[in-house]
């Protein structure tokens, strides 16, 4: 066989078999869109809408407090070099307008609360405790609601399409199947809360990030600290808050994954309420622990609630 004639076959063989791949296979080889999430519940939302296309590092990490969170030298490098960068919104981030600054950031920046409509600090909810503070504040913890947290997905799905066209069918069938699972745990939570009568849905939490949950399931939560953990509970406030609990005795007492515990173990030893675990408001749980995404949170969260105000 001459030369030319090999080099001929050799070339058809290498086109046939390029050609046999599948588009599957011809995907898996394309580089993932690099996505940075402020905070580790975002960053879930956003690995359960990006699937495989997407290389998602997160912020502020498990058990971390964005409200406090101080961006590092490589974090801002790691902002810098992302593709999209996903927030929260609501003031809920009040380092991310500096740090995509300092990073000298130019690609995509999708608020995932966008359309989302905002609470007050002051709203649906009792903040008696709180002394009176952050009365216009919004409320940026939007996604404690399950229906707010479906219009999340639809933000961050239109960004990753724009980010990169070529998964925007991906992305869509994804959020479709993501948002069928966030309707199922809607519904599993007022099924949950219903045999408890409205009268006994009394919580105490360390900080008042419940507002959302408390309006969509109809809970009332109270809370020595406010809206951000970096504010300061008033002596007064807590004063008020342990008359309240003992007025109305309230038997669910929770401190958040993210916050000191003492100042709760001090109203409980005022009040002779026994703390009745943790509840995660902010951050999810690390991998050994009960909420590891963001659907695991909230129904390790009801599940808390609900058995501690039934006395289990």
């Amino acid at each position: 066989m001459n030369t030319s004639l090999r080099h001929h076959l050799i070339a058809s063989v290498i086109g046939l078999a390029t050609a046999a791949l599948s588009p599957a296979l011809l995907a898996q080889t394309t580089a993932p869109v690099k996505a940075v999430a402020s905070f580790s519940i975002l960053g879930d939302l956003v690995r359960q809408v990006g699937g495989d296309r997407v290389a998602v590092d997160v912020l502020v990490g498990p058990g971390s407090d964005a409200h406090v969170f101080q961006p590092t030298p490589s974090q801002a490098r790691l902002v810098g070099q992302a593709q999209i960068v996903f927030s929260n919104g609501l003031g809920f981030e009040g380092w991310m307008s500096r740090l995509l600054n300092t990073a000298s950031y130019k690609g995509r920046h999708v608020v995932a609360s966008r359309g989302v409509k905002p609470i007050h600090a002051e709203g649906e909810h009792d903040h008696k405790a709180t002394g009176g503070h952050h009365h216009e504040e919004n409320d940026p913890h939007a996604w404690q609601s399950v229906p707010n947290v479906m219009a999340y997905v639809g933000n961050i799905a239109k960004g990753l399409c724009e980010a990169d066209a070529a998964g925007c069918n991906t992305y869509q069938k994804n959020a479709v199947a993501y948002n069928a699972e966030l309707k199922a745990l809607d519904t599993d939570i007022r099924a949950t809360w219903a045999v408890i009568p409205a009268t006994q849905r009394k919580v105490i939490t360390s900080h008042d990030a419940f507002g959302y949950y408390a309006h969509a399931y109809g809970v009332k939560f109270l809370a020595p600290q406010g809206v951000n953990t970096d504010s300061e509970a008033s002596a007064k406030g807590v004063a008020q808050l342990v008359r309240q609990i003992k007025q109305e005795q309230i038997k669910a007492l929770f401190v958040e994954s993210i916050s000191d515990p003492r100042l709760i173990a001090q109203i409980g030893r005022e009040t002779g309420v026994k703390p009745a675990g943790e509840l995660f408001s902010d951050s999810l749980s690390d991998a050994q622990g009960p909420a590891t995404t963001y659907v695991a949170m909230m129904r390790a969260n009801t599940t808390a609630l609900t058995q501690a105000i039934q006395g289990h």
